[in-house]
């Protein structure tokens, strides 16, 4: 059998127990003991829960993407993002989408399109990050940023945009999917 042909075996590892082990208000960390597929190994496994996410390309009728700049204690750094956040729950991503289109800039999109869904990284992470394009995106209000964030808007020209990523000023994975999302939809 060649490396290129499927075995027909599962991959699938067991989940034993989980127990959690620390809360911390945006995402849970727990530990897992999981099976190997064949049964004879067990492991420790650790994982990341959290709501889900979303975030939001917001395109102007002239077709510039609204970005915000935003300091993230992860990198130490400000980045250039679009808006996003995590899914309130009962809410739909959609709404969550325009939500956090409207707190982080000031902006409402005429029309919401979801684009695609991701795992942030499977090997850690339970959730899903859920992308929208919002054309037709116009300010209508002041940015509603609360205490835990402050962002400041930045109309970005589309030409200039693939620049940014290119040069490395644009470097947040999950930004980067949603814009291939995009990128793969105008193509369709």
């Amino acid at each position: 059998m060649s490396r290129a042909e499927p075995r027909e075996r599962s991959l699938h590892w067991r989940e034993l127990s989980r127990e959690p082990l620390q809360d911390c208000r945006v995402f849970r960390v727990s530990r897992t003991l999981a099976e190997s597929p064949d049964g004879r190994a067990r492991h420790p496994f650790f994982r990341i829960d959290s709501s889900d996410w979303v975030n939001v390309i917001p395109v102007t009728p002239d077709g510039a993407v609204v970005m915000v700049r935003q300091y993230r204690h992860g990198s130490g750094d400000v980045t250039l993002e679009i808006p996003g956040g995590m899914v309130d729950a009962g809410e739909d991503p959609a709404e969550a989408a325009a939500r956090e289109l409207l707190e982080e800039t000031g902006y409402r999109a005429a029309r919401i399109e979801r684009l695609g869904s991701v795992n942030p990284n499977p090997a850690l992470f339970g959730n899903r990050l859920h992308a929208f394009v919002a054309t037709g995106a116009r300010e209508v209000a002041e940015i509603q940023n609360d205490a835990r964030e402050e962002t400041l808007v930045e109309v970005v020209p589309r030409a200039e945009l693939l620049q940014r990523v290119r040069a490395g000023r644009v470097d947040h994975a999950l930004v980067l999917a949603a814009l291939l999302f995009w990128e793969l939809s105008e193509k369709s």
